[in-house]
């Protein structure tokens, strides 16, 4: 079984970029010969035009977080395999991929700002405002959630923190022989790539490693804050760029293991999972909404858009580039939550741990088939895991960055804009009610307000296309539509719910209401429109 929807979702996928990503080219006449803000307002820090390979590295490293792992395994754990499968086929194909290459063209076509930027000139500066306050306060909560991750993994397994630690310092190294002495991008991939799949290989078995290695969480804390800092505010080249560059190379590797293992080993494997487990989960929850907010990044995911918006677009060499790096990457990201399907499908349950010490076992099974060690196998793994997690923390801390900065009109610099997004984090992640802290309670409202962020751009996309592409925006609509519906009736729903806690009501509230207010800008800006034709 599991070859079989591998198999599928090739094909499937293939069909899709070809077919569906080239129409979205053609819809959006995409030009190679125009110039991008990349180069015309280049400053080498924060708009840098890159090598395609580093670009794609950088957004699909970003992008992918832990989200395509953790979301299928909970999904298909909760409901079974086969609605969670068809979710994300689906969802990549038409809805997070459009979502995705949407947000980078538009963004390019409006000076590499953000989308609040669209929202701005197609809805209005109310909008532009509600919108800004509502995605900052999303990505502070990212970037809260993805430290403690990143703690998680470091204090979980020493060769991890030492390769990653490893995967820092080689990146800046590279980044200034790329950039300041020459070397060519081939060489210089030649030469560290065996360096740091050694560092992993050599953490594994030493000694040194896994005594040194094993320090407190507030250590890693502390070490993690001041990392998120300088990733923030040094020129993108010098540590934001080569890190992810490199780090793909490390998720290429484990999608190669998974694919290879999933090909060569799927018919083999005993799926303990069941297809379906009906529609109502053990909790009471209906498979509608919860399937398609639980599965997030590996179908379609907010954050995504503030990547695409953000970062990326400031480094995108070509327009053309907008498909392989926003459509491409966002199938590639359902190829990894397939396998990560294919992980808790072989195990059956999520085991202590949770999803990523799931995944990290799958992948460590599908390496066998490669003649790794599963010990080796499943380091690999959690590294992978690992890599997304700090990608995502380092991208979302410098969005989060740009988002303050674009909301106060740029009146305060990346400093201080950088110092009070980590400060706020700070709050979230020390302070507590009871044993939990903050940033713990607030996050079950996050799945839910990450897809509404989706749909919310899906609606600027579309009124941007009929406003300022004067075109019919159907295929952006239909998505939107059903992401709107689908998420305000989670957020509903949590908010009545006699278990949902005080502090999620009034967070719960909050979205709400800045989503009314959004909705409103939306309708009246539309309605003019129409009035006109």
């Amino acid at each position: 079984m599991l070859l079989t929807l591998f198999i599928v979702t090739l094909v499937a996928f293939g069909i899709a970029y070809k077919v569906y990503g080239g129409f979205q080219s053609r819809f959006y006449i995409l030009d190679p010969n125009r110039v991008t803000p990349a180069h015309e307002f280049r400053d080498n820090i924060d708009y840098c035009p890159v090598h395609p390979a580093v670009m794609m590295g950088h957004h699909f490293a970003s992008i992918a977080g832990a989200g395509p792992v953790a979301g299928p395994i909970t999904a298909a754990a909760l409901l079974g395999w086969l609605p969670t499968f068809l979710w994300i086929v689906i969802g990549c194909i038409f809805f997070g991929g459009v979502h995705d290459m949407g947000a980078i063209v538009a963004s390019i076509r409006h000076k590499s700002l953000s989308i609040g930027e669209v929202v701005r000139q197609w809805v209005g500066s109310r909008g532009h405002t509600l919108f800004l306050a509502f995605t900052w306060i999303c990505l502070i909560l990212v970037v809260a959630a993805f430290l403690e991750m990143a703690v998680g993994t470091f204090t979980s397994d020493p060769a991890v923190a030492f390769t990653a630690t490893v995967y820092i310092f080689m990146a800046i190294i590279f980044g200034i022989a790329l950039y300041r002495f020459g070397l060519s991008l081939k060489i210089g991939t030649i030469i560290m790539i065996p360096i740091l799949f050694g560092a992993l290989v050599y953490g594994v078995d030493s000694n040194w490693v896994q005594s040194t290695f094993t320090f407190s969480g507030d250590t890693w804390r502390i070490v993690l804050i001041v990392y998120i800092f300088f990733a923030s505010i040094l020129p993108v080249w010098l540590l934001l760029q080569p890190r992810d560059y490199l780090s793909s190379y490390l998720l290429y590797f484990s999608v190669f293991i998974g694919g290879v293992g999933m090909i060569f080993g799927g018919s083999g494997y005993e799926v303990k999972l069941p297809a379906f487990k009906g529609f109502v989960t053990a909790n009471g929850d209906w498979i509608w909404p919860l399937l398609f907010i639980t599965v997030a990044c590996g179908a379609i995911s907010g954050f995504h858009s503030m990547v695409a918006s953000g970062t990326t677009s400031k480094q995108l060499d070509k327009e053309t580039q907008a498909l392989p790096v926003g459509y491409g990457a966002m199938l590639l990201e359902g190829v990894v939550a397939v396998i990560a399907l294919g992980a808790i499908m072989m195990i059956g349950e999520i085991p202590k741990g949770g999803p990523t010490v799931a995944y990290g076992q799958g992948i460590g099974h599908f390496a066998e088939v490669l003649g790794i060690d599963m010990r080796l196998g499943t380091s690999i793994g959690l590294l992978a895991v690992n890599s997304f997690i700090l990608t995502t923390l380092d991208t979302a801390t410098r969005l989060g960055r740009y988002q303050l900065q674009e909301l106060t009109g740029m009146r305060i610099n990346k400093y201080l804009a950088t110092i009070i997004s980590i400060a706020i984090v700070l709050v979230l992640i020390f302070s507590k009610s009871g044993n939990t802290p903050t940033w713990q309670m607030i996050w079950p409202i996050f799945g839910a307000s990450n897809q509404l962020v989706a749909a919310i751009v899906l609606l600027a996309l579309g009124t941007w296309v009929i406003k300022g592409l004067k075109k019919k925006a159907t295929f952006i609509m239909y998505p939107m539509c059903f992401m709107l519906v689908t998420t305000v009736v989670a957020l509903v729903q949590m908010l009545l719910s006699p278990k949902t806690s005080a502090v999620i009501m009034v967070a719960d509230a909050i979205l709400l209401i800045l989503t009314a207010l959004l909705l409103r800008e939306e309708y009246l800006a539309l309605k003019e429109v129409k009035k006109r034709t």
